[in-house]
């Protein structure tokens, strides 16, 4: 294109123009459009050699492209000059409207520095503005918010002369339109990067849903998704087949129901104070045949990072068996091996929980709760002074063992027949199992206290009833037959007391030949009936290896009463017991 500086301008070269600043919006990549500005420089704009100078992200200059010399191309296209170089080149020179023209007198000191040069021999100029090899010609492309995006570098114009003011006004609108393009095509690159990279993540999470989707069908044990918040919180939105297979229901039931629906009544509080985020419980869901399954629940939220938690994931494994071996070890700690009654230890904890140290008679105040500790204490070290609730003083000496059960080795005065403990126990005789120490008491306004009949006479007053049972002419048995048919007398014996009493009565072995019955709510009448009804239970033969046996038994009646303790309850029964044994003659108590 002619670059005279005449007013007027042939159609021919402005149609041309037009052509070329087109032709940059066609080009689809950013390579492409790089390429489209240098060929429309040469091509409309006049000049043998033209190159696109880009700016890389760390602010140096790229050769992008070039056209005119495919050896110049080869040379250097790809190489790079550095910011520093490039601004001392834009702020040289002559400033025309925006391009940047370094003439040859002054760009020698340019020949050293590190930007990319590529020059032509040829004569020097004759007249004043003929173009010389060593001239530069620059125009800088700038983004929409003036951030440099490139410069422009041309050389050799076809007529050999400088630009006119058409020439560089044309190459500067040239210069705002390429830089137009290229931002556009940068632009393009960039969604298109986008866009591979949003495939690529939803590729990622269809197989990442794929594989939770197989993780959590084919898992082997429980696994359901629970909605969370709003009306239907907790309610099951999706069940897995090893879920629905340990509740015997199918998926389309159980999204009927949420976990609180299927869970024991007993566990309801623990499964409603498992907190949502890593929480963990053991308790019991309902299967479709009306039987309970001891489950594990871990739970964990599945969160959307914008809309906050989304739904519960719970894992739900089945640990049946591991209860059932734990429920099994409980029960063998506290129930005895042979006749599987509870024993000693088991009835002292029920006992216990049913008492605290404080008489119901006795009002507390403040000051005489913290004095609780320090009284019933005569002075004598390893005495306790009490009035005992059956009518009996007992004077109870430290160390000293009692005539039944209660010797002072601990034993339980019997030999064989798997005895299971006796009465013995350390520490301060105030302390016992499952009460509250004096020291941290309050009044036990809370407590429903114990209260005993004051006499043998039944006066309308219901208590807590304690039986103690020694078998009669036991000892003969079992020496003259041996432990085996010992044996099986306590056990048949065991199950007549149990079968005597009511459901809620508590039925202990002491150890030995030694029972104990736990009966509520039993006036005086009451429990004297009962320790006939049950003595008259025991008296019948006992058939052991095709031979009858018979043992009798001795009741005593104690009553359980707040301000004692179990071992004090249970002693003052087995002396009543002692001596309802010596009222009887030798010939009346035995049985058999």
């Amino acid at each position: 294109m002619e670059t005279e500086s005449e007013p007027y301008v042939r159609l021919a070269t402005l149609r041309q123009l037009h052509r070329v600043v087109a032709e940059l919006n066609t080009a689809r990549s950013l390579a492409d459009t790089l390429q489209t500005v240098v060929d429309g420089i040469v091509v409309g704009l006049g000049y043998e050699l033209a190159c696109v100078n880009l700016v890389r992200p760390d602010g140096d200059l790229v050769v992008a492209a070039f056209a005119g010399d495919p050896a110049a191309e080869a040379l250097i296209t790809g190489r790079v000059g550095s910011r520093s170089s490039w601004e001392r080149r834009l702020t040289m020179g002559e400033n025309w409207d925006g391009l940047r023209f370094i003439p040859h007198t002054e760009g020698w000191i340019l020949l050293e520095d590190d930007v990319p040069q590529w020059h032509t021999d040829g004569p020097d100029p004759r007249f004043e503005d003929e173009w010389h090899p060593e001239d530069r010609l620059y125009a800088p492309m700038y983004a929409s918010g003036g951030e440099l995006l490139g410069v422009i570098s041309v050389d050799r114009p076809r007529n050999g002369r400088r630009p006119g003011a058409w020439g560089r006004e044309a190459l500067q609108m040239y210069a705002f339109q390429a830089a137009i393009a290229i931002s556009n095509a940068r632009l393009r690159a960039n969604m298109q990067r986008a866009l591979v990279r949003l495939e690529r993540e939803q590729q990622a999470l269809r197989a990442s849903e794929e594989s939770f989707r197989q993780a959590f069908e084919y898992a082997p044990s429980g696994m359901a998704i629970a909605e969370m918040g709003g009306d239907q919180h907790g309610r099951l939105l999706r069940t897995n087949d090893a879920l629905c297979r340990l509740l015997g229901r199918p998926a389309s039931v159980l999204r009927r129901y949420s976990f609180s629906d299927l869970v024991h009544p007993e566990d309801i509080g623990t499964l409603l104070r498992t907190s949502a985020e890593g929480g963990r419980a053991e308790l019991r869901l309902g299967r479709r045949d009306g039987t309970y399954v001891w489950v594990s629940l871990r739970n964990s939220v599945v969160a959307d990072a914008a809309d906050g938690p989304r739904f519960l994931l719970t894992h739900v494994e089945d640990i049946e068996e591991r209860k059932r071996h734990e429920l099994q070890l409980a029960h063998r700690a506290s129930h005895d091996s042979l006749t599987g009654l509870p024993n000693s230890a088991e009835l002292r904890s029920r006992l216990a929980a049913r008492l605290c140290r404080r008489p119901q008679s006795v009002r507390a105040t403040a000051v005489e709760a913290l004095d609780a500790a320090f009284e019933g204490r005569d002075g004598r070290e390893g005495y306790d002074v009490r009035v005992g609730h059956d009518g009996y003083g007992v004077r109870a000496e430290a160390g000293a063992g009692g005539e039944h059960g209660f010797p002072s080795d601990g034993s339980d005065g019997h030999g064989g027949n798997g005895a299971n403990g006796g009465h013995g126990g350390g520490g301060d005789p105030y302390e016992y199992a499952g009460v509250p120490s004096a020291r941290t008491d309050g009044p036990y306004d809370h407590h429903v206290h114990m209260v005993a009949p004051a006499t043998d006479v039944d006066d309308g007053t219901k208590g807590l009833a304690v039986l103690f049972c020694d078998l009669d002419g036991f000892k003969s048995i079992n020496d003259r037959f041996g432990h085996h048919t010992g044996d099986a007398v306590l056990i048949e014996v065991a199950r007549r007391l149990t079968t005597g009493v009511r459901d809620g009565d508590t039925v202990a072995r002491l150890g030995g030949d030694e029972f104990v019955v736990l009966a509520d709510g039993l006036g005086a009448a009451d429990a004297a009936d009962l320790a006939v009804r049950l003595r008259n239970a025991i008296i019948p033969p006992i058939r052991v290896d095709g031979r009858a046996v018979r043992v009798g038994a001795s009741f005593g009646i104690g009553w359980a009463s707040c301000g004692m303790s179990a071992d004090e309850v249970l002693r003052s029964a087995d002396q009543r017991m002692y001596i309802e044994k010596r009222s009887r003659s030798k010939t009346h108590r035995r049985a058999g």
